[in-house]
């Protein structure tokens, strides 16, 4: 992680800031970005370094975007650190952080969607209805505001992941998504800000997700090709593990659908402790 940078960070609170803050920099200038929803933690801190290693200039954005929640008491709960976030960005390097509200995201009321296509409709897609579609609408508008020359996204959000990649393709927006490695607390869970809102006693369950997706990666390693074999094995060790499962699904990597015979295949897997929500997933390898 970087030091604390000497330059105070450039606060934006909307779009004619950020224009002002973009035009000032050298034309030859590489721009990183990392897209956030704030409660930072240090997941987002992993991009932020890697976005410093490759760039010249980083900008982060916090914006809990109301059109990626299908449920009011998720967006409602969802927690807003905006003085703590900003010291983090600061401690970490970065250079600049945009904060916009919802009428400078949405002018107007302007929130004609994206589109997020077939993959948008399956796994959390099917569980949280307009989220991807929600989610590409916002993340297309700050590409289009930011331009950056590169975006940096964490592969905890595997799908999320896949679908900004075809997105920007499908655009031509000439950014390079960087896929980042999850960041994992010490059993094992991957970093999430609806961490901090689990009991102890649900936090320990929580660690089982880690070890039932080790153990799908394991069972390939071994040999076991059935896709439906590993999605019955990780869906009986999170039920042991006390958890609610939503769904556990092994994919195609370059898909997202139905794997192949000799496909590089992710798990992916939603539970629920109590009311709260967490995701998972692991490359596995390919099918034997």
């Amino acid at each position: 992680m970087s030091g604390s940078s000497a330059t105070r960070i450039c606060e934006l609170r909307d779009s004619a800031s950020l224009c002002e803050w973009r035009e000032k920099l050298p034309g030859s200038a590489r721009v990183g970005f990392v897209p956030t929803m704030g409660a930072l933690h240090e997941g987002h801190g992993s991009l932020v370094a890697e976005a410093l290693k490759k760039c010249d200039f980083v900008l982060v954005s916090i914006f809990v975007n109301p059109l990626q929640f299908d449920e009011i008491h998720d967006l409602e709960a969802y927690p807003r650190t905006e003085t703590e976030d900003c010291q983090l960005l600061q401690t970490w390097g970065a250079h600049g952080v945009y904060l916009p509200t919802a009428s400078d995201m949405y002018p107007e009321g302007d929130i004609q969607q994206e589109q997020a296509g077939p993959v948008g409709e399956i796994l959390e897609g099917a569980f949280r209805h307009g989220h991807f579609s929600g989610m590409l609408t916002v993340v297309r508008r700050l590409f289009e505001r930011v331009k950056p020359q590169e975006a940096f996204f964490g592969q905890k959000d595997a799908q999320q992941l896949f679908l900004v990649r075809a997105m920007s393709e499908r655009l031509k927006m000439g950014i390079e998504v960087q896929s980042c490695s999850t960041v994992r607390e010490s059993d094992g869970l991957a970093m999430s800000s609806r961490n901090r809102r689990l009991l102890p006693g649900d936090r320990e369950k929580a660690g089982t997700i880690f070890q039932a997706l080790t153990a799908a990666q394991k069972a390939v390693l071994l040999g076991e090709g059935n896709p439906s074999v590993l999605e019955e094995g990780i869906c009986s060790a999170l039920f042991q593990g006390g958890l609610e499962v939503e769904y556990a699904k092994v994919v195609a990597e370059k898909t997202f659908l139905a794997p192949d015979p000799d496909s590089e295949v992710r798990a992916v897997v939603a539970v629920r402790i109590g009311d709260i929500r967490l995701i998972d997933n692991m490359l596995l390898g390919v099918l034997p």
